[in-house]
């Protein structure tokens, strides 16, 4: 059941990732950021890759938070399926 959660955060966090990806650079040219009103040195591909996985980073805490609010007290604590209700 563990396995299972942690892929559902995954493959949801991935597939959010990949949407703000498409939204922001949709709109936002990687060439034309500055910083402190100096141009980024790493090229376009490296700003794609760092900032979809910054984007996966944050979707995948977010999911995990909601599977960490949907778990029983038993499931918290740790006890074994047997004790469970």
């Amino acid at each position: 059941m563990q396995a299972r959660r942690i892929m559902a955060v995954g493959w949801s966090s991935f597939l959010a990732a990949c949407v703000l990806e498409f939204l922001v650079f949709a709109f936002l040219d990687p060439g034309e950021i500055q910083w402190f009103g100096q141009a980024l040195h790493p090229g376009r591909q490296a700003v794609y890759a760092l900032s979809f996985f910054g984007f996966w980073a944050v979707t995948a805490l977010s999911s995990a938070l909601a599977v960490l609010l949907t778990l029983t007290s038993a499931e918290l604590n740790l006890l074994p399926p047997e004790q469970q209700e």
